[in-house]
């Protein structure tokens, strides 16, 4: 399986939706407006072949609920579920406290919280669907030098020299989207005193499908279960020990790293690389302009506290993928004003409450005061003996709570 090359220089393309971005959010978009009968045509500046010959790297994302019924949907779930790994529990405790909030996903029914998947197997299952040519067409590696947005549509002059002609174009280029800042759509954003830190170990015992967030002092320490005896680590740091502890050797950063993971899944060994990187929040003031829609982190990006990240941007997916197809069965221009409105107004609650959610999580939990940490600890304990308040949370953690799209509602699109 070969990617589709760049356009040659001064092709011209007509398409309907043109995505600046061809990663997990962007990628997903594409595959999805392509199963709604769109013409869809993806930039990307990464190398395709780079990501379908790479190894595991230590990363991996967690997919809720919600959005493994949007890649069952779009028909990309079997290409990911074989290397699934299901998150049946989730456990919640705060530092050495034995006071704790455990969620069984039985008591919803026999549907798991959601899964661990690689980052790898992601974009691999969605450059195979891509780089099939039914409905996509993806031009990487390649850039946008230039776009142009009028009332008539949108016009792309790539680095390479083709012209990309489209009723709308998609930021799904990331937090520093290009494409958003040109457009000169304001953004707020804000940095946390916190380094993220990821990694992937492998344990002695099995994890039992056990999802743990623990709250310590410096930030959440999230373990993650993945297939064969291994869970992905997001850790929060201090910003100004994090460097220290990324420059230790491996047995010295193991050593640092058992102290917050503890013995209870036996002898731990990191595998793949480890990653850092600083803790923002960040939000633009509107997620659609003229022919311009933001999508994923060029529209949002928030602390890793709850896992929501990119499960966010899938939800912007499957609202825009549904707002552009109902718009284009009733034979209306899919990059109009009053069809991007709907996708502005439809996003606009969800990302302001879940930005709100993190922040105010964080905050809250990121530190070691007394009477704080006794008002969580009770806190935590009250919910997890309040079945109708565990549920509701429960819900919310998979992401079935809202106005949800019908592919999240397990509905075709």
């Amino acid at each position: 399986m070969a990617p589709a090359p760049t356009s040659p220089q001064g092709q011209t393309i007509t398409t309907d939706v043109l995505i600046v971005g061809g990663g997990m959010v962007g990628g997903t978009l594409a595959c999805a407006l392509a199963r709604g009968g769109m013409a869809v045509t993806v930039v990307d500046a990464e190398d395709p072949v780079s990501f379908l010959d790479a190894g595991f790297d230590g990363r991996a994302s967690a997919i809720a609920a919600a959005s493994q019924r949007l890649f069952e949907g779009i028909g990309l779930w079997p290409d990911m579920a074989g290397e699934a790994c299901p998150m049946r529990d989730i456990r919640v405790t705060d530092g050495d406290s034995p006071l704790f909030l455990h969620y069984d996903h039985r008591d919803l029914g026999d549907r798991p919280f959601g899964y661990m998947v690689e980052n790898r197997v992601i974009r691999r299952a969605l450059l195979g669907r891509m780089a099939t040519g039914e409905g996509v067409r993806l031009l990487a590696p390649e850039r946008v030098a230039s776009l142009q947005r009028t009332a008539a549509g949108v016009e792309a002059r790539l680095a390479g020299g083709a012209i990309v002609r489209a009723a709308l174009a998609v930021a799904a280029d990331g937090r520093r989207s290009r494409t958003r800042d040109d457009a000169r759509i304001r953004v707020t954003r804000w940095s946390y005193p916190q380094t993220g830190i990821v990694c992937t170990v492998a344990h002695e015992k099995p994890h039992g499908f056990v999802a743990h967030e623990r709250f310590l002092p410096a930030g959440p320490f999230a373990i993650l279960p993945l297939l064969d005896n291994r869970a992905s680590i997001v850790w929060t740091e201090r910003s100004d020990l994090a460097p220290a502890i990324m420059a230790l050797d491996d047995a010295g950063f193991l050593a640092e790293l058992g102290l917050r993971f503890g013995d209870f899944l036996g002898r731990l060994e990191v595998v793949g690389p480890r990653w850092a990187y600083p803790l923002s929040l960040q939000f633009a003031h509107a997620v659609a302009d003229r022919r311009l829609a933001l999508v994923g982190d060029a529209a949002h990006a928030m602390h890793p506290i709850a896992g929501q990240g990119l499960n966010m941007g899938l939800r912007d997916v499957a609202a825009l993928a549904e707002v552009l197809t109902d718009a284009r069965r009733l034979g209306l221009d899919v990059g109009e004003g009053t069809v991007l409105a709907r996708y502005q107004r439809w996003r606009r609650f969800d990302n302001t409450l879940m930005l709100a959610l993190t922040d105010g999580l964080n905050r809250l939990f990121s530190n070691d005061l007394a009477p704080l940490r006794l008002a969580r600890d009770l806190g935590l304990a009250a919910v997890n003996r309040a079945p109708p308040l565990k549920q509701l949370f429960m819900r919310h953690a998979m992401g079935l709570v809202g106005d949800l799209p019908r592919l999240m509602r397990g509905a075709p699109l």
